[in-house]
């Protein structure tokens, strides 16, 4: 079958620069790649918990059978944005199929002609793929730059008041975050975040996907360990990383969730999510508050993971992370690639990620740590790379 020449041009380019994806096969390796951080996704009691609630409600459905705003919000849907809502202390909760779906759902349609968007440089494709969509302007911010934050706000604010600049005297600034970064797995400082929204009288929009079942002391995230809920317009949780399931979710004021549920058009123009699905986000959530167990077991890999590469003499080589996500930084596709296989070749499951997903120079080993990761097995990851770069 033809192919065209373009996209052909493309994909030879890729496999010219190393950097052309596959998509891995399943492997019996000891997991430092995967985003299950708390293990849910292996959980059998979730599993169970799951079935028997669906037996106890006679659920029987496969699928929602159209999107919520037609057929498809059973009943499941209300009991667990309500709970999810309530464990979240936020006015609102609204569950999306996906936190590509929330991300470009939220930014699409909530961000209008003449506001402004300032996000940092390194928020997730999702995003800025949503930001792309909606009619306000946008610009990136240097990462947790909040110097250079400022700076575009004033800019901005100064600018507004010349209406021959196009800017509406009256238009809204919206600040974009994430508490905990997916490929360098850093945090900003969200306290003087807050407090420049304020000042500048921002909203403030944060993605806590990799936050989730990491932070705080039931695993609801970086905000709510802060106490800075009620500070923050927004909060977008996703499900596939410390919740081990799908899904995802926008938390927010009860005006909030009614104005995406009219003008969200990946809310609207979508199949639902199965009652299997929605049951496994709420005894998902369920653990989340009893399974404190597995919490600190992460919490305590991540703190013996930083011991350990400060004792090899790593630290210099990583960027700087209290998550559950390490990255060290190995230049060159060519070069990171050749030391994931050398990983993988002794027994673990460590992944490359290349440029052009991370910038040329950046390419990196991306460790992901959890609960199920033993002392023994950190120490001797770690051994192994420090003969490998040094």
């Amino acid at each position: 079958m033809n192919f065209p020449k373009n996209l052909s041009d493309k994909l030879e380019i890729r496999r010219q620069n190393k950097s052309l994806r596959i998509l891995p096969q399943p492997n019996d390796l000891i997991d430092f790649s995967s985003n299950d951080y708390i293990g849910f996704s292996k959980s059998e009691a979730i599993f169970n918990d799951t079935h028997q609630f669906l037996l106890n409600y006679n659920i029987k459905n496969n699928g929602a059978t159209g999107s919520r705003l037609i057929s498809g919000n059973h009943t499941l849907y209300t009991e667990t944005e309500n709970y999810v809502a309530q464990f979240h202390q936020s006015e609102s909760a609204l569950l999306f199929n996906s936190g590509y779906d929330a991300n470009v759902g939220f930014f699409s349609a909530v961000p209008q002609k003449g506001d402004l968007i300032l996000y940092d440089e390194l928020c997730h494709a999702s995003i800025r793929d949503g930001i792309q969509l909606s009619n306000a302007k946008s610009y990136k911010f240097k990462h947790n730059d909040f110097e250079d934050l400022e700076k575009k706000i004033v800019n901005f604010n100064g600018n507004s008041n010349d209406n021959s600049n196009g800017n509406e005297k009256n238009a809204i600034i919206y600040i974009v975050t994430e508490t905990v970064f997916s490929m360098d797995g850093d945090c900003p400082n969200i306290e003087e975040l807050v407090a420049i929204s304020e000042k500048h009288n921002s909203y403030l929009v944060v993605d806590e996907a990799h936050a989730l079942g990491v932070f705080g002391e039931k695993g609801g995230g970086l905000i709510q360990y802060l106490q800075l809920q009620d500070k923050i317009f927004a909060r977008i949780m996703t499900f596939g990383k410390g919740l081990g399931c799908h899904g995802a979710v926008v938390l927010g004021s009860d005006e909030l969730k009614s104005y995406l549920v009219n003008f969200a058009r990946s809310f609207i123009y979508t199949t639902g999510l199965s009652p299997h699905s929605v049951a496994t986000i709420l005894m998902g959530y369920y653990h989340l508050e009893e399974d404190k167990k597995a919490l600190e077991l992460l919490r305590d890999n991540i703190v013996f993971f930083n011991q350990v590469k400060k004792m090899l003499y790593l630290s210099p080589l990583f960027i700087r992370s209290k998550s559950a996500i390490q990255s060290v930084i190995i230049p060159g596709n060519e070069k990171v690639k050749s030391v994931a296989i050398a990983l993988q070749q002794n027994g673990f499951d460590v992944k490359a990620v290349l440029s052009p997903t991370v910038p040329e120079g950046q390419e990196r080993l991306r460790f992901c740590l959890h609960s199920y990761n033993s002392k023994e097995e950190i120490t001797n990851m770690l051994t192994l790379l420090s003969s490998f770069v040094y």
